[in-house]
């Protein structure tokens, strides 16, 4: 095999583990076409050599005799020098680190430290001896060659030539750990049986530095240093620098600036990436100690704007239940909804108007057409409801276009019919329709499935099965519950079809029919009132409180190699203007979001514990009204063009809206005419 090809190298190294698998780690070290066999005597290698060697024939691998060795008490390999003593820095290497000159440039020095520090666990206190080298190597860093960089480069050197011989660990026997820290680093030193396995160091970072400015500024650090020999501050103690060590972790001085740096670094950088309040105090405790310190770093991530965007809740629903009152009377206070998406009829149509009663639970199930205007629907609604029922004195429902309509609401006021609108995202409001609708679409689905039938043709069947169907609220049917009796069915053929009492006493029985049912009511309110609220949790908020609006990311939409998996999860955040009801509250939303309603329930909220000083510019997130969203590519970036046996595929390289150029993406040109029209130029590339 060509060790040229890109991926020569790599597919090699898995052949190879593939071969010896089982030999891996127990007596062979495999690095590309490098073998090294080890043994404890003479007998073992005997058995490892045979085995290894027939592991070769069986795949028809072949090794050059030339190059083979065998029978070795120490043994070269990738520049170390390995024997029953233990390892040993590679004195061929070590001649091209004393043979370096002085470097020039930025470029040199990295390469030494390169070079050198491939050997640093040999070299006790590397970082810190190599720290005025290293410090060239920053960023807009002067370069000016100092005594101490001379001093550290000839130090470097001379210790590679007396880097000491390393035992080999035994993982069967206990290690011991030796820690030393400084004002300008740390150092340890493992160790088993009194003998070094390895030396590892690192040097302080820019504000660790500082903190070690800081303690010795501060008072409070000088009261601790004062009483250093107190057996209450036996955790402290000083090293030859002066630098305060509460068990090796370093005592940061109470400066909150100071702090925000340290918590910043572990919290935003692109190494640690937002994590929670636990992992960052474990992570930060190994290193640093300050009073109060899991506490200060719990608060710093509750008041992230970014986790408070974009993490999920792990809590119960917000907002108690609020039951609606019980209606006085029959068909006074109704619902209505749709159910949209069906197969289209013969007839056209391919939506159910659905209107339910909420004191007798009964309701109507009308066939519709999407293109229906609202005068059509006027029509429908005097000819089907009114003409049955009289009219209502409430009608709830969403926020659909039909209801928010002039004509709409124009005819209802003519009526006298006050109109009331579920919140912004929060179909719970017309709780009882959107459950009504499950069950219509449950009777569809087995009439469709049991008779063969279309849905519209089973619909005058859905119906009247489901108004004389039991209803555990009423203890009744709707059809009894609005009519005073049951209704003959090829079920019930006994029970009378005329009424056996006139005058008062149909009134009397009407009115304590009607308290009947409006005790049940009462009654299944409360049983599902305490039943929800164990599920839920009440939280209230004040005027002038700052809150995040939860927005959900349009299914479908393509987006960085996914579907809306990478969206926020809330926007703002926004001021409470006004407390609409016991868990509705009106937000101040920026003039591009003016097309979505500003009421909304408790639920899509979360409180914002930390007003960010940056505004963040959510009008490119360009919401709907539904509080979806769909990000849209704004920009072409690159292009590219890979060919295959039988076609050229464009590629074009994409900005997308509320984005940034490094999160520019990589789609194929019949994707982007397809999903998004218009965008690319006319002629491809």
């Amino acid at each position: 095999m060509s060790f040229g090809l890109t991926n020569a190298p790599a597919f090699f190294m898995y052949l190879m583990n593939s071969v010896f698998m089982n030999e891996l780690d127990k007596f062979v070290v495999v690095f590309i076409d490098d073998i090294l066999v080890y043994s404890k005597n003479e007998k073992e290698h005997e058995e490892h050599l045979r085995i290894v060697l027939s592991r070769l024939r069986e795949h028809k691998l072949y090794a050059k005799f030339s190059k083979c060795a065998f029978w070795l008490k120490e043994v070269a390999f990738l520049g170390h020098i390995l024997s029953a003593k233990g390892v040993a820095v590679d004195p061929s290497k070590v001649e091209d680190v004393l043979n370096w000159k002085q470097p020039q440039t930025v470029t040199e020095i990295r390469s030494f430290l390169g070079l050198a520090g491939y050997y640093r666990r040999f070299i006790k206190d590397f970082s810190k001896i190599a720290k005025p080298m290293t410090a060239l190597t920053q960023k807009n860093a002067k370069f000016a060659w100092s005594p101490k960089c001379e001093e550290a480069f000839g130090t470097l050197k001379k210790l590679l030539t007396t880097a000491p011989v390393l035992a080999q660990p035994d993982i069967t026997k206990p290690f011991d750990v030796y820690c030393d820290a400084s004002g300008s680093g740390l150092g340890c030193v493992l160790m088993q049986e009194g003998r070094v396995i390895a030396y590892a160091s690192c040097q302080l970072r820019k504000h660790e530095d500082q903190i070690i400015a800081r303690q010795k500024q501060d008072k409070g650090m000088a009261h601790i240093r004062d009483r250093i020999d107190d057996k209450k501050k036996a955790c402290f103690k000083l090293d030859e620098e002066g630098v305060l060590w509460f068990k090796n972790r370093l005592v940061v001085p109470k400066d909150m600036e100071l702090r925000k740096k340290i918590l910043d670094e572990a919290h935003t950088s692109m190494f640690t990436l937002h994590p929670g309040s636990n992992k960052m105090y474990q992570d930060l405790k190994q290193k640093f100690w300050w009073t109060r310190m899991k506490r200060e770093i719990a608060k710093y991530v509750s008041e992230c704007d970014v986790c408070q965007r974009v993490k999920a809740d792990h809590l119960k629903p917000a907002g108690m239940l609020q039951p609606l009152a019980v209606p006085a009377w029959k068909w006074e206070d109704i619902h209505m909804d749709f159910i949209v998406g069906l197969p289209r009829t013969q007839k056209g149509y391919d939506s159910i108007w659905v209107i339910i009663d909420r004191f007798t639970k009964s309701a109507h199930f009308i066939p519709v057409k999407t293109t229906y205007r609202a005068k059509q629907y006027a029509e429908l609604y005097i000819s089907r409801i009114v003409s049955l029922h009289g009219v209502p004195l409430t009608i709830t429902s969403d926020r659909g276009s039909l209801f928010l309509s002039r004509f709409w609401e124009q005819l209802q006021t003519a009526l006298g019919t006050n109109l009331i609108h579920s919140s912004a995202y929060h179909p719970q409001t017309s709780g009882q329709v959107e459950r009504v609708n499950q069950i219509l679409e449950d009777m569809l689905r087995a009439c469709a499935l049991t008779y063969s039938t279309k849905w519209d043709e089973c619909l005058p069947l859905a119906e009247f099965a489901y108004n004389n169907s039991y209803q555990k609220s009423l203890d009744m049917a709707p059809f009894e519950a609005l009519y005073g009796r049951r209704c003959r069915t090829p079920l019930n053929w006994s029970e009378p079809g005329e009424r056996v009492t006139f005058g008062p006493d149909l009134v009397t029985q009407a009115e304590e029919q009607v308290k009947f049912i409006h005790d049940n009511l009462k009654r299944a309110q409360s049983r599902q009132k305490s039943y929800s609220d164990k599920r839920r949790r009440p939280l209230v908020f004040e005027k002038d409180d700052h809150v995040y609006l939860r927005v959900s990311p349009m299914k479908g939409v393509h987006r960085f190699g996914v579907k809306g998996k990478l969206a926020p999860r809330y926007v703002g955040p926004f001021r409470i203007t006004e407390q609409c009801g016991p868990v509705a509250y009106r937000l101040e939303l920026p003039p591009h979001l003016a097309a979505v309603h500003d009421v909304f329930h408790v639920s899509q909220l979360k409180k914002c514990l930390r007003v960010p000083e940056e505004e963040i510019d959510t009008s490119q997130i360009q919401i709907q009204p539904d509080l979806t969203y769909e990000e849209k590519p704004i920009k072409i970036l690159d292009q590219k063009q890979r060919s295959t046996r039988r076609r050229t595929i464009n590629f074009y390289k994409v900005q997308w809206s509320n984005h940034s150029k490094e999160e520019a993406t990589w789609e194929q040109e019949g994707f982007l005419r397809t999903k998004y029209p218009g965008f690319l130029p006319s002629t491809s590339i």
